[in-house]
């Protein structure tokens, strides 16, 4: 999938599902991951003089964003985020 803009594809990275201590949470407990690794970027941001602004990040980094951002979409069986680049905090 190729996005468009200053569109990011990422796919989650996966949770801990044991605590440090041996404890399994359940489910319904465990939280969203805030990480992932980039799968596509755009080409970046269009500006109003028709310069474009390239987006910091590329394919195969790993990155950190806010936990209520981007739209969740589902991709051949697999579950994606689609981001601005305004939502990623930062490349781990």
């Amino acid at each position: 999938m190729q996005m468009l803009n200053d569109r990011v594809l990422v796919r989650r990275l996966p949770e801990a599902t044991v605590t440090p201590g041996g404890i399994i949470i359940p489910e319904s407990y465990q939280e969203k991951p805030m990480s992932g690794t980039v799968v596509s970027v755009g080409r970046g941001k269009l500006l109003d003089s028709g310069k474009r602004v390239p987006i910091d990040v590329k394919e195969g980094n790993e990155i950190l964003f806010a936990k209520y951002t981007g739209l969740e979409i589902k991709l051949h069986g697999e579950d994606y985020l689609i981001l601005s680049e305004n939502d990623i905090l930062g490349i781990v």
